[in-house]
C-alpha cells in the first residue's frame, strides 16, 4: 500500500478578495501552458485579480521565522487539462505579489511561477467588537513609486457556493500550471474544502494597468463582472513534477 506524499507547504488563506474580469481568450493564448488549454465558463474567458492572508505557513512542516504570515496579491486565469478520468481544472499566475523576497525565489526556483517580491500592507475591518464577518477588505502594494489597490465593501453572511455559479467556476480549481522558461509545464496539487463566499457590494482596483502587468491588460481590467470575499482555509500545497 502506498502513502499519499506529505505536501511541501501548508498555510491558512484567509480573506481572499476576488475581482473577476470577462477577457478577449486571444490576449491569454500566448500565456497557455504546454498540456493544457484555457477554461471557460457559460462561453467566457476570465482573469481574476486575488488578494490574500497567507497565515501560518510551513514548509516541509517547519515554519519559517518571519515568514509565516503575509499577503499575496496574484493576478490568474483558468485551464484544463485533459486527463483518462476526464477534465482537470486549474488556474495560471500571470504574476504574484509577495513582500518576502524568499518567498518569491522558492516559489520561482521549486514552481516556475512568476512571483516578485514588493512591499505591501492590508487593511480588514469588522462592524463589531465580536463580529467575524468583515465589512470592508483591502490589499495594496507599492511598485516604482506608486501604490496599487484593490478592495471591497461587504454586506451580509458569507454562504457556500451555488453549484453552477460564476462563483464555483472561480474558486472550485485546485490543481494549478505553470508555464516554464524552457517551454516545459509544472503541475501541483492543492488541497481545501469548499469555501464560503460573499458578494460585494462595491469593489475597486486602483492601479496602473500597464505598468503593473502590461499593456494588453488595460482594456480588459476595468469594471470587474463579478466580485466577492471567501472566508478560506487551511490549504496543502503539493510539489511539481514536470508534465511529460
Amino acid at each position: 500500500m502506498t502513502s499519499t506524499p506529505s505536501p511541501f507547504l501548508t498555510a491558512k488563506w484567509h480573506h481572499l478578495v476576488m475581482l473577476n474580469y470577462e477577457i478577449d481568450p486571444h490576449i491569454l493564448e500566448p500565456l497557455v501552458p504546454a498540456g493544457t488549454e484555457l477554461d471557460q465558463w457559460n462561453g467566457k474567458t476570465y482573469i481574476s485579480l486575488v488578494g490574500f492572508m497567507f497565515l501560518e505557513t510551513r514548509v516541509l512542516g517547519m515554519p519559517i521565522p518571519f515568514h509565516q504570515n503575509f499577503e499575496e496579491v496574484n493576478l490568474r486565469f483558468y485551464v484544463r487539462c485533459k486527463r483518462e478520468d476526464g477534465w482537470q481544472r486549474a488556474v495560471v499566475f500571470v504574476k504574484e505579489i509577495v513582500p518576502r523576497f524568499a518567498i518569491a525565489w522558492v516559489a520561482r526556483a521549486l514552481y516556475g511561477e512568476n512571483y516578485v517580491s514588493l512591499p505591501m500592507k492590508h487593511n480588514i475591518e469588522f462592524g463589531a467588537e465580536n463580529d467575524k464577518n468583515p465589512t470592508s477588505v483591502s490589499y495594496s502594494w507599492l511598485y516604482r513609486g506608486s501604490e496599487s489597490k484593490l478592495e471591497v465593501t461587504l454586506e451580509g453572511n458569507p454562504d457556500y457556493v451555488v453549484e453552477g455559479s460564476v462563483e464555483e467556476f472561480i474558486t472550485e480549481h485546485y490543481w494549478g500550471y505553470a508555464r516554464r522558461k524552457d517551454g516545459r509545464t509544472t503541475e501541483y496539487r492543492v488541497e481545501h474544502p469548499s469555501w464560503r463566499v460573499v458578494k460585494a457590494k462595491q469593489a475597486q482596483l486602483t492601479c496602473d494597468v500597464a505598468k503593473v502587468y502590461g499593456n494588453q491588460f488595460v482594456e480588459f481590467l476595468q469594471s470587474p463582472v463579478s466580485a466577492f470575499l471567501a472566508d478560506g482555509s487551511e490549504v496543502a500545497v503539493h510539489k511539481g513534477r514536470l508534465l511529460q
